[in-house]
């Protein structure tokens, strides 16, 4: 005999009922300090396999993308479905788990997804060893907004008063004595010197035409074990930024201080956001503003960023309605507590149906790899020493209406629990203007934070 898993007597109802059972409902979390609540959430991540805080730290006004925000956080957590893919069809398999929902979607995409949506491939050695592409439907989803918390779960698998436990069990959680698990040393893949010989290579092939912009990257690892939770805590208070995530999947997880949106959608409307052009905090308020002002009006950044605004343009293009999709800001210049960034913003209105092709056509996003694309991203594989694997990939959620936020895995540690393998990537877009040295520099100003988190000091 077979199992249905849809109680027989719901074959003879009207369809409307089995959707509205399948729904989420709400209960409303009391809470004097919603953050409080985000820091009790962390510490439980070790209770779930699939695990997900994404978060805004909207409260800074410094990092606040005008009209773009509305969560303070989401986390998901729990798995109720799930799907895995490989780098050759992670979309294809995503598509169908997508549109098969009408609920909450949270997960990643991998850098290495080039190679099913451009014919390229990826040999370098990843320690890692995250999937291409993971997404899942969870059971509980935690939602922040305009400081108001509520706990959405569906009733068909999970009680109310499942609900409620859950909810006194983030309340009582109690971070674990942790004993000291920093690293002692971070090796890097590359001397400084092969850094740099490197970035004149690649000013070769800028000269020859090859190419006009490629983001070059390395790593940086060591081996051991840390404690996500904390480290994680740690990155959010010496950086946070407005595209922050903690992901666990399994034995993956990702710590995640990320300043830049990928892709966001809200109805037909769709957004991007890339960021060109960086330059670190000055001692004095005076000497900061003069540093921002100099970014502001730095002719060899802004060739950087009108670069990858062509190319977001012309991504978006491919799945836009016809003549929609214009450039909301170019240069704006956007203050975190490590650096200022040059930030632009590029908007579309596409068939909302379309959803997933318009994540697939604008990826990989162009500020991570270059002009023109498919070119760059093959110097990036000739050049590097490490795949990218999540590193410059995307996380983020589709909504039940099917609106979805990605931001741009950067200022992020990935860290393997069962292989003790930590490692963390820091790059820059390099054109026919750029100074080997100063690129190098730039590298050192962005891996600040992390490697200050994780490695004790002396």
């Amino acid at each position: 005999m077979g199992i249905s898993l849809i109680p027989p007597m719901w074959l003879n109802l009207d369809p409307s009922f089995f959707y509205l059972y399948m729904m989420r409902k709400s209960i409303p979390i009391q809470a004097d300090d919603p953050g409080v609540i985000r820091e009790q959430l962390i510490r439980m991540a070790s209770s779930f396999k699939n695990f997900v805080l994404l978060e805004s730290h909207r409260t800074s006004a410094s990092h606040k993308y005008a009209g773009h925000d509305r969560y303070d956080f989401l986390a998901a957590l729990g798995s109720v479905d799930q799907v895995l893919g490989g780098e050759y069809n992670g979309f294809a398999c995503l598509k169908p788990f997508a549109e098969s929902k009408n609920d909450w979607l949270f997960g990643y995409l991998s850098y290495d997804l080039k190679n099913e949506t451009e014919r390229l491939d990826s040999s370098h050695p990843d320690g890692v060893g995250f999937p291409a592409l993971h997404f899942f439907q969870p059971r509980y989803v935690i939602i922040s907004e305009n400081g108001c918390l509520r706990l959405d779960y569906l009733p068909s698998i999970t009680s109310r008063q499942q609900a409620q436990d859950l909810i006194q069990n983030i309340f009582s959680c109690e971070a674990a004595p942790q004993a000291d698990k920093l690293l002692p040393f971070l090796s890097s893949r590359m001397s400084r010197d092969q850094y740099l010989q490197t970035i004149r290579q690649l000013k070769e092939h800028i000269q020859r035409g090859d190419v006009y912009e490629v983001t070059y990257c390395q790593e940086y690892y060591g081996r051991g074990s840390i404690d996500p939770c904390q480290v994680y805590l740690s990155l959010g208070a010496y950086s946070p930024a407005p595209f922050s995530c903690f992901y666990r999947q399994e034995d993956h997880y990702l710590l995640c201080s990320s300043p830049e949106r990928f892709l966001s959608k809200s109805g037909s409307k769709v957004i991007s956001q890339p960021i060109k052009g960086t330059k670190g905090r000055g001692r004095t308020k005076d000497e900061d503003q003069l540093i921002r002002k100099e970014l502001q009006h730095d002719v060899k950044e802004q060739a950087e960023n009108v670069m990858i605004v062509d190319l977001v343009r012309n991504d978006l293009s491919r799945s836009a309605r016809e003549g929609s999709v214009s450039v909301e800001e170019l240069f704006g210049i956007y203050t975190f507590p490590q650096v200022h960034q040059m930030i632009s913003t590029v908007s579309a209105e596409i068939d909302p149906e379309d959803y997933i092709r318009c994540i697939r056509d604008a990826f990989p996003m162009g500020s991570m790899t270059g002009a023109p694309k498919v070119r760059a991203m093959e110097l990036i594989e000739k050049y590097e020493k490490t795949r990218r694997g999540l590193y410059s990939g995307a996380v983020g959620y589709f909504s039940p209406e099917k609106d979805f936020d990605f931001n741009v895995v950067i200022r992020s540690i990935l860290f393997n629990s069962d292989q003790n393998y930590v490692s963390f990537q820091v790059g820059g877009a390099i054109t026919s203007l750029s100074e080997p040295e100063k690129e190098y520099e730039e590298c050192q100003i962005k891996a600040q934070a992390m490697r200050k988190v994780l490695t004790r000091p002396g």
